[in-house]
């Protein structure tokens, strides 16, 4: 089990990371834009360096949604292999049985 704090903190990013992602969308846009002058995209860049640094997408970091464990996390099922093993073992998912040979 991961620590309380670490997850916490990845969820705390999660929230930051959504109430900030129409205002950063928005200023990446004008940053990257051609057509504006030079003075209006330098603009967006400080606009945009100014966002916390946590409410930026690169910095969450895939949890297991039962244990918290960082590594060996399956997108699709958004858990770890251990806790995928061990709720397969219990019959939990349908299925999927434990292989044996």
């Amino acid at each position: 089990m991961a620590k309380d704090g670490t997850i916490q903190t990845n969820l705390k990013r999660e929230r930051l990371v959504k109430k900030f992602a129409a205002k950063r969308e928005a200023l990446k846009a004008i940053a990257n834009d051609q057509d504006k002058s030079p003075e209006e995209r330098f603009k967006a860049r400080l606009d945009l360096a100014e966002l916390p640094r946590n409410s930026a997408p690169n910095r969450l970091r895939n949890r297991c949604s039962m244990t918290g464990r960082p590594r060996g996390y399956y997108r699709k099922l958004k858990m770890s292999r251990i806790a995928l093993r061990e709720l397969a073992s219990q019959g939990m998912i349908p299925g999927m049985t434990k292989s044996s040979w």
